[in-house]
Formats: structure tokens, sequence, C-alpha cells
């Protein structure tokens, strides 16, 4: 396995929305002018932490996620105002953290790790473009996660959009952009979501 992460900074905002929600209406949405039609994605991902939560405390999630395009070992950072480091390794040979992943993960602990929740969704990914390509991606999930220390399992819809390579550089432009994507999404019934994150939402949080 190759040491060198692949790294991203993903800027991204989560709704909560009802099983039979229909999908909002992307109308001056600034930046966009298309969107694509929906892709499949089906996406099977393992949540780990130390038996103390040193990871979660810390604002960190690591998981091994098989599906989708950048299907592998996935580390995010601590929330740094309005996004969050994301780095990437390759899935490996098994299941066990990989030499590399434990080096990222040891300024925050070194403890053992184990699996702490299972997370299943099914996915339809849909990209906002515009003249110099992909403004942001909005993602239906409908996630059925499963709570691995108590055996519970909860299922549940979601809408995301994380901002692409051609989003605005500048706040005020991110900001307006989500203030119009907001507006679309509350319009279709949608709201701000409750939990900070699936592997929250999964272990009852």
């Amino acid at each position: 396995m190759t040491t060198e992460p692949s790294r991203a900074i993903e800027i991204e905002r989560k709704y909560d929305v009802d099983v039979d929600m229909a999908l909002p209406v992307w109308e001056g949405i600034p930046g966009v002018t298309a969107v694509t039609d929906g892709e499949l994605r089906a996406l099977d991902a393992r949540y780990f932490d130390t038996m103390d939560a040193a990871l979660s405390r810390a604002g960190v999630a690591l998981r091994r996620r098989t599906g989708g395009s950048d299907e592998g070992w996935h580390v995010k950072g601590p929330r740094e105002g309005d996004g969050r480091l994301e780095l990437g390794w390759p899935l490996g040979e098994d299941d066990g953290v990989p030499d590399a992943v434990a080096r990222a993960i040891a300024r925050w602990t070194t403890s053992p790790l184990s699996s702490l929740a299972r997370i299943e969704n099914d996915r339809t990914a849909y990209l906002l473009t515009g003249p110099s390509g992909t403004v942001a991606e909005f993602v239906d999930d409908r996630v059925r996660a499963t709570d691995l220390r108590a055996g519970e399992q909860r299922e549940w819809r979601e809408w995301e959009m994380e901002l692409g390579p051609a989003a605005a550089p500048d706040v005020a432009g991110r900001e307006a952009f989500f203030a119009a994507v907001e507006a679309a999404i509350f319009a279709a019934g949608g709201r701000h979501a409750a939990s900070g994150s699936k592997l929250a939402r999964a272990l009852g949080f």
C-alpha cells in the first residue's frame, strides 16, 4: 500500500429529509447551469475508534469503505473553519488498519482500535455544474446503520451538498451558494441535520 494519502478539503452541509420526499428544484443556484442525472452507488463502511472514543472526542473519523470511486481507508480530521481535511488510502489486502493509516492517527491515539459501526448507504449522486466544471455534488442517501457495540440498527434518509473544484473560492461566494441551496432544500421540506455525522447517528447521538 502506498503511504502517501490523497488529500481533499471537504466542505459540505447535511440535511434531514423524510423517506418519501421529492428532490429539490435547483433554480437560481449561483454558478450552476446544469445538473447531471443521478448516479447510483452502493457504499458499505465500517467505522473504527478506541474503547474510550479518543478519535471521536478529537473530532476525527476513521473508516474503511467499499463502493464508489473513492473506496478505501479515510481519515477525516477535526473541523477547521467551514471544512475538514480528508485523507485517503487504498483498501489494502485485508480489513486490518494499515500501518500508514495508524501513523496518520497517532497524533490522536495509538491505542487499539475496534469497529464501532457499520453503515450501508444506497446513494444517488448528482453533479451541479457550471462553465468551469463541478460546482458541487448533491447526494441523496438512504442509510442502514448498525451500532456494533449494542447490536442496534437504525435507518434514515439524508441529503448532503459538498462543494466541488469549481465552487466559489471566497467565503462570501460559498455562503451565497449555500443560501440558495438551502432555500431550495427547505422549500422541498428538508431540515438542518440534527446529527453532525452518520457515525454519530448510527451510535444514537
